[in-house]
Formats: structure tokens, C-alpha cells, sequence
């Protein structure tokens, strides 16, 4: 496994942590989680993507995102405490809308499917109801 691959699991791990025991900002709310870090390959940077059942609209998924980069210092001081490396990683963080995409995209994936399955029925239904052809 790669160095910046351990880092960013290193970093999901205690940024979710600090979220949950160290945040003290009331506009975070307690149902944010770390869905992915991504680490630069210098170790300069880490993308952290967050979603948040508390934040529904886009204006909320902005705020939330707002507080989160102000409080990156705060962060990067927290992982620097936690960790022996040289460098800190500057957490950069983002709001991952896969998550809320992923139930839409299932339902239009399965109503695809059934469409399908009701073309597939229809075409039998009209193939059996009709008199074979002669040749």
C-alpha cells in the first residue's frame, strides 16, 4: 500500500474522530461523516469528503462545508498532534453528494429494468397471440 493511501485511511479515521469527540461548533451537528480522503501525492493536501444527514438543501451542504474549511486549521493542528510523520496534510474538504445520488440512481436503474422486463413480456405475449407464419 502507498504512503499517501495510508495517510488519507490515517486521516479518515481521526478526522472522523474529531468530528465526533473534538468539534465544538454547533453548525456541524453530529451526523457528519467522512466518506472519502484523497492525499496528494506530496502529502501537501488532503480532499476530504463529507456528507451530513442534517444538511438537506444546498445552502446547508455550503455552510456545513464553510465551517468545515475555516475550522482547517484547527484540523490540521489536531492531526498533527496524532501522527509522527514530518508534514501535516492541509485538509481540504467537500460535500459528497454520491451518497444522496446513489439511492436516485438505484431506483432509476430499477425502474429501467422493469420497463425492460415489461417490453420483454409484451413482445412474447404478442409473438404467442399471433398465427405462425408459413414459409
Amino acid at each position: 500500500m502507498s504512503r499517501d493511501l495510508r495517510v488519507a485511511d490515517f486521516g479518515r479515521d481521526e478526522v472522523s474522530r474529531i468530528l465526533q469527540r473534538d468539534m465544538r461548533d454547533p453548525r456541524v451537528g453530529s451526523f457528519v461523516s467522512v466518506n472519502d480522503v484523497k492525499v496528494s501525492k506530496d502529502l501537501s493536501y488532503a480532499e476530504i469528503y463529507v456528507s451530513s444527514l442534517q444538511a438537506e438543501d444546498a445552502q446547508a451542504q455550503a455552510e456545513l462545508i464553510g465551517v468545515l474549511n475555516r475550522a482547517a486549521g484547527f484540523f490540521r493542528t489536531e492531526l498533527a498532534k496524532r501522527h509522527t510523520m514530518r508534514t501535516t496534510p492541509k485538509p481540504r474538504f467537500h460535500y459528497d453528494e454520491l451518497v444522496e445520488r446513489g439511492p436516485k440512481l438505484e431506483k432509476l436503474i430499477g425502474q429501467a429494468v422493469s420497463q425492460d422486463q415489461q417490453r420483454a413480456d409484451q413482445t412474447l405475449s404478442d409473438e404467442s397471440a399471433s398465427p405462425p407464419s408459413e414459409k
